[in-house]
């Protein structure tokens, strides 16, 4: 299904810092989500620079385990698939609605997986961005308050066999995505990808975006977005800062581990200037 198969394996497991052992089992599930969150950045450059964005393991591979960028969620989840896949795990893929705008109802473009351990579903995520879950989170029991660090999440059953993944912040909790019952497969993830990547009205299309949701030995998190980086810290606080032209290759590579390549980092800090 993830072409797995086809994954260097040991190149992801060293791009992502794993060194434990390797067993379908939820050790194992959660050392590599947190692992791959942690070093893997979440960004949409290819998109901002109107370059097709390629969905073949191998596309990805070159792409986000040995060219040091990142990608958004249909690359990020489709690597993971691909590994977990390779281990030895069920994965089955899911699509999701993002319902952190409020009342507007957004299409269903969001890639998330579940996993099966023993029988018992998890919602993995690799690629939502700065809000998203670092670990697994249980399916099976709906409400359950989650802890990862210093960030609480939980599921919430609602009707149709809908779920709906929340974040505790600043008092309450906040609607993050929603997904049904229904598989989604690979060439699911084309469709909604093409949408993603050159609809007018997606949010990745002339908008600068990379997000860390896991920034090794801090609690914070990151997000980028037009010309603006934000770190957002548990307790609520967020530090805001505009990102002149000149800064932006460095930070990029400093905050997030991007480094792009001469002609790239070019192209990306003309297209900055032009948009900001």
């Amino acid at each position: 299904m993830w072409s797995g198969d086809e994954l260097d394996l040991d190149a992801y497991l060293t791009r992502i810092g794993y060194t434990g052992e390797l067993a379908p089992d939820l050790d194992t599930l959660y050392g590599v989500h947190r692992a791959h969150t942690a070093a893997i950045p979440f960004e949409s450059i290819d998109v901002l620079l109107g370059r097709p964005v390629e969905l073949d393991i191998k596309s990805i591979e070159d792409k986000l385990v040995h060219g040091s960028r990142g990608g958004y969620c249909y690359e990020q989840n489709s690597l993971l698939a691909a590994a977990l896949e390779r281990i030895g795990f069920e994965v089955a893929g899911r699509g999701a609605r993002n319902r952190t705008r409020g009342d507007v109802l957004l299409p269903v473009t969001h890639a998330v997986l579940v996993v099966t351990v023993d029988g018992e579903p998890w919602l993995c995520d690799a690629g939502f961005g700065h809000q998203g879950p670092r670990e697994p989170v249980p399916l099976a029991r709906p409400g359950a308050e989650v802890r990862q660090g210093e960030w609480t999440y939980a599921v919430r059953a609602e009707a149709d066999g809908v779920l709906v993944l929340t974040f505790f912040r600043e008092g309450s909790w906040r609607d993050l995505y929603a997904f049904g019952p229904q598989p989604a497969h690979p060439v699911d993830y084309v469709l909604m990808n093409h949408y993603s990547s050159t609809h007018p009205r997606s949010a990745f299309i002339g908008q600068f975006v990379a997000h860390r949701p896991g920034v090794p030995g801090a609690a914070h998190r990151l997000s980028f977005v037009r010309d603006e980086l934000t770190r957002l810290h548990p307790d609520g606080r967020t530090e805001r800062r505009p990102v002149p032209a000149g800064e932006l290759i460095a930070l990029l590579a400093r905050e997030f581990g991007i480094r792009l390549s001469e002609r790239d980092a070019g192209e990306l800090v003309r297209t900055y200037r032009a948009e900001y």
